[in-house]
């Protein structure tokens, strides 16, 4: 057994209020960066003295730089340098300690009056006027919340509200004596006339209609006689309404910023800390010193068709969303509305003999365009001068809006940035080329696309459109939105796609589909996909990990499956494919974890490279097989600009089009659903500006609600922070993990508050009951390691003899969970990026077969990665007094390393069950603040075929060697390198 298994809790916090003792050295050191009593953290109590504010923006005592220390080399896509000097600016950020953030040193977003002037530094915000029916039009908190439930939760129609309020009439004059008492809406009608008289969030729908005035033929299709209506909502209103959410006060990014990690290495995480933001602020502040103090407001876009049916007539809908580009993307991926509706544009239809006809595709181009044109109008006059709005912490600031990045898929991208389908909307890569040509500064065949390049283009070849689309994959005959309003370029502006280029572009359709190809070419290939089916579907449990119990043979696809599989496809794959298909598929998953990740620094960029370079040179390996003649592929070539779009943008996750595609189901699917059917575009607006109403007004309404009232799913639900579920609860394995919003140090693993009441509280017969029958040596061995920390050799290899002595009688309680709460901002987190995962050890889960979850035990402190931990298999949880003090352990089966380095095929570390001299699996007690979190093993399966009946639950049990699979979460991917 290694050293160090065994700690005692010996450890105290440095910070003089704290009582916690942490029991490593690295434990310690986490706790420390999430401590309540840390002035660097947020969440700490008040300190008695203020932290030192940082010198005001609007009077430096030097003109600091506009431009960051740390930015890319001047390219086609770098800010422009600076003409001022540098004056370092740094403040602790508020939301990750051991960072330092430097904010734009003119557009700071600085709070200012009512009437534009800037307030002195500390100004607290105005008092919130007091309303005096502050649950206007609702009577109380609970008409409001019977109204959202009804329209917003079950979405009950108007026929069944009015049988509702019927039965609810009739029930109250049987039970109650009061001829008064009514139910609180008469009908139907009632309620949405309720809802309709809801001040907030009423920002109403307009319309227009577009008609084609091109030349006409003598007899015209009917779609040049047709009237076209778009739809919108004014941007500027959803931008203030946005702006001025309260529940996204402290999740909005009121400046340009540069963030730093503690050791000095530039953080890329939100839009307004990437490249671009920083260049916006550049270029106001240098045009009109007036701006000086403002607050930059970029507007995130995103559109995409979508199908509300396939089994009706015109089931197409276009819609347009937009968000605020200040919002964090923690919060615009968690779907609470920073993510609006803008507007549903037109879908011109013609029959089948005019669709390719070149005057019809040219004016579904134009009329896309002008139709976004004339919906953003309204920002445009704020574009150049600001507006003094209202945000949600309070102050008022100076706004001025700018066009940002635009949330599309690759066919999306392609009509927006006027670039015909198979070219690279970003470079103009030759189409036929993708594969071969890296995108460099210097080159001459691929240089980045911007408006001025097309029109140097279409005044070199005299508005030749023929050989704009030939030459250079430009549609030379329409003109981009982004071309009416200021600092604003398409081409620049088209956002990383990981859902559609990454995760169902380059790993569904393109790595999956060549594997399973190159099986059925194979002489035995039907019983090779069969293989590789059966290893996915006997994978372990893990908290969250989607089942495949047919394996992956199945027709409708999610983005959801796509990201289930890459959790266990490499392993599955491994001996059935040439290695080098193996190796490709490795790179790849590395550099798709690499860029989802939520926070990218300058070493995880030179890490996305490398993972492109080892992809790019392991992919041949499908060209040698004939499985493809060339990679001339626009989603795999855009790989090569994820870098630069990661500088300029931030982490990708916050404009990935899943929030979009996520955005269709409430605003466009379940709106149509509850619709008529009969031109339902018009129930469908007045749907969704209700639906807005209501979210609006549970904001302001969220303090007037009483606690008993809220509903449980709507919140995080922090006592499952303090207790674990249940051992057995219906439904899927998502129910063990998602996001928590306790702060507490990374790697807390905490018991229930509640034993399990059936077994044996005494020792002696606890061990009968459990069938171990060295369980109290196991307990004397684990309390020689908490009793003799400095100890050189540990509890498991001294002689019994010289082990604490316990009571015969030892009280012990057993559970058959545990919670683990960790940091881990790159999956489903909540404030602070806390993750919570329970940890199972039960004989039976879910009525079925026993479940007993791997965990990453904490080894060696100055361990870097898997090198300083191990894993190891829970039997069960337990705890027990010993001279006073409480002890809560683990009983568990213990795994070894197989080698000293991970495999050089699939670079996962290996491990195998560790046995003693005589052949019996290794088993201990540890404390539970060994414990890091759950880990997952999937089985080495080599060249083996997998039994027709394994069930996954077995897995553990029916192999000798397994892969630690750091693909089965970000924070894995992070932790087992």
């Amino acid at each position: 057994m290694p050293v160090g298994k065994y700690q005692s809790a010996i450890y105290p916090c440095t910070h003089p209020r704290c009582t916690r003792h942490c029991y490593t050295p690295r434990g310690l050191t986490q706790h420390l960066r999430w401590c309540k009593f840390n002035p660097a953290n947020q969440y700490a109590f008040p300190s008695p003295e203020p932290e030192p504010q940082p010198p005001h923006p609007s009077s430096p005592e030097q003109p600091p730089s506009l431009a960051g220390p740390s930015s890319p080399a001047p390219g086609p896509s770098s800010r422009t340098p600076s003409p001022f000097e540098p004056q370092p600016s740094q403040h602790r950020n508020p939301r990750r300690s051991g960072t330092t953030v430097r904010k734009h040193p003119y557009l700071g977003g600085d709070p200012c009056d009512e009437e534009g002037f800037t307030l002195p530094p500390n100004t607290p915000p105005p008092p919130a006027e007091v309303d005096e029916d502050p649950l206007f039009p609702f009577d109380n908190a609970e008409e409001f919340l019977l109204a959202q439930f009804l329209y917003s939760k079950v979405q009950m129609s108007a026929g069944d509200i009015d049988y509702l309020m019927t039965i609810w009439n009739a029930f109250q004059k049987q039970t109650s004596s009061d001829d008064t008492m009514e139910p609180p809406y008469g009908s139907a009608k009632d309620l949405y006339s309720t809802i309709d008289s809801i001040p907030y969030g009423d920002i109403p729908w307009e319309g227009f209609k577009v008609k084609y005035e091109g030349p006409r033929p003598e007899n015209p299709p009917p779609w040049m006689d047709a009237e076209y209506e778009v739809w919108y909502r004014n941007p500027l209103d959803v931008m203030e309404a946005q702006l001025g959410n309260p529940e996204f006060g402290e999740k909005i990014d009121y400046a340009a910023k540069e963030v730093k990690s503690r050791d000095g290495k530039r953080q890329y995480v939100d839009l307004m800390s990437g490249e671009w933001a920083w260049e916006q602020s550049n270029q106001l502040a240098l045009s009109d010193p007036s701006l000086h103090g403002a607050m930059l407001a970029p507007i995130v876009l995103g559109s995409d068709k979508t199908t509300v049916s396939v089994a009706t007539g015109q089931n197409e809908y276009y819609p347009l969303y937009g968000g605020l580009g200040n919002a964090q993307n923690d919060i615009r991926r968690a779907h609470k509305g920073a993510m609006s509706i803008l507007g549903f544009l037109a879908i011109p239809k013609t029959e089948r003999d005019e669709q390719d006809s070149v005057e019809f595709r040219q004016f579904r181009r134009q009329l896309l365009h002008a139709s976004i044109a004339k919906i953003l109008m309204p920002l445009k006059p704020w574009m150049t001068k600001p507006k003094v709005t209202k945000c949600g912490d309070g102050h008022w600031r100076r706004v001025v809006y700018a066009i940002g990045p635009y949330i599309a898929d690759y066919p999306e991208q392609c009509v927006l940035a006027c670039v015909v389908s198979g070219w690279c909307a970003r470079c103009t890569a030759p189409a036929s080329d993708l594969d071969e040509l890296q995108v460099t500064e210097d080159s001459e065949r691929a240089v980045q696309r911007s408006h001025e390049h097309t029109e140097a283009i279409r005044r070199t070849w005299n508005g030749d459109v023929k050989k704009m689309w030939d030459g250079y994959g430009m549609i030379g005959d329409v003109v981009p939105f982004t071309a009416y309003f200021p600092r604003a370029n398409i081409h620049d502006l088209l956002s990383p796609d990981l859902l559609h280029q990454i995760i169902k572009g380059t790993f569904k359709d393109h790595l999956v589909s060549w594997i399973v190809e190159w099986m059925e070419k194979q002489e035995d290939g039907k019983k090779l996909v069969t293989e590789m089916d059966r290893r996915i579907k006997v994978s372990p449990h893990f908290a969250g990990l989607r089942r495949f119990n047919d394996g992956r043979n199945f027709k409708q696809w999610t983005g959801n499956d796509s990201k289930a599989l890459m959790k266990v496809f490499l392993p599955a794959i491994t001996g059935l494919v040439p290695e080098g298909m193996v190796r490709a598929v490795a790179a790849f998953l590395d550099f798709c974890y690499l860029v989802r990740r939520s926070q990218i620094d300058e070493t995880i960029l030179d890490q996305i490279d490398d993972a492109i370079d080892r992809y790019h040179a392991e992919r041949e390996v499908f060209r040698e097989h004939g499985i493809r003649e060339n990679f001339n592929l626009p989603r795999q070539h855009s790989l090569l600009h994820y870098r630069l779009l990661i500088q300029m943008f931030g982490a990708p996750n916050g404009l990935c089009s899943s929030i979009t595609e996520s955005k269709h189901i409430q605003a466009v699917k379940e709106t149509w659903r509850r619709s008529s059917r009969n031109q339902p575009l018009g129930e469908m607006l007045l749907a969704n500006q209700r639906l807005d109403k209501l979210a609006a007004a549970r904001v302001e309404f969220e303090p007037f609600i009483p606690a008993h009232l809220r509903d449980p799913r709507d919140q995080r639900r922090t006592i499952q922070t303090t207790r674990a579920a249940p051992a057995s609860v219906p439904g899927d394995d998502d129910r063990d993990g998602g996001a928590s919003d306790m702060m507490t140090s990374e790697g807390d693993v905490r018991l229930p508050l509640r034993p399990v009441s059936h077994y044996p509280r005494s020792l002696p017969l606890l061990s009968q009951h459990v069938g171990i029958p060295q369980l109290e040596e196991h307990i004397r061995r684990f309390l020689f390691d908490q009793l003799n920390p400095e100890s050189d050799v540990i509890g498991m290899d001294v002689d019994l003899a010289e082990c604490p002595h316990v009571d015969p009688n030892l009280h012990i309680k057993v559970f058959r969970s545990a919670t683990a709460l960790y940091h881990a901002p790159s999956d489903v987190s909540g404030i602070g990026g806390m993750h919570r995962e329970v940890i199972r050890a039960t004989p039976s889960w879910q009525k079925g077969l026993p479940r007993h979850d791997c965990v990453f035990v904490e080894e060696d402190p100055e361990g870097v990665g898997f090198r300083g931990m191990n894993v190891a298999q829970v039997c069960f949880f337990l705890s027990f007094k010993h001279w006073g003090r409480e002890y809560q352990c683990a009983y568990v089966r213990w795994f070894e390393w197989f080698d000293t380095e991970p495999c050089s095929l699939t670079g996962l570390w290996r491990v195998r069950p560790d046995y003693t001299r005589d052949r019996r699996r290794m088993t201990s007690i540890i404390h539970i603040d060994t414990i890091l979190r759950c880990a997952h093993l999937l089985p080495v399966f080599g060249t083996s075929r997998t039994p027709k009946k394994l069930h996954h639950s077995k897995a553990l049990n029916a192999y000798k060697l397994f892969y630690v699979n750091k693909y089965i979460d970000y924070h894995a991917h992070e932790v087992a390198f």
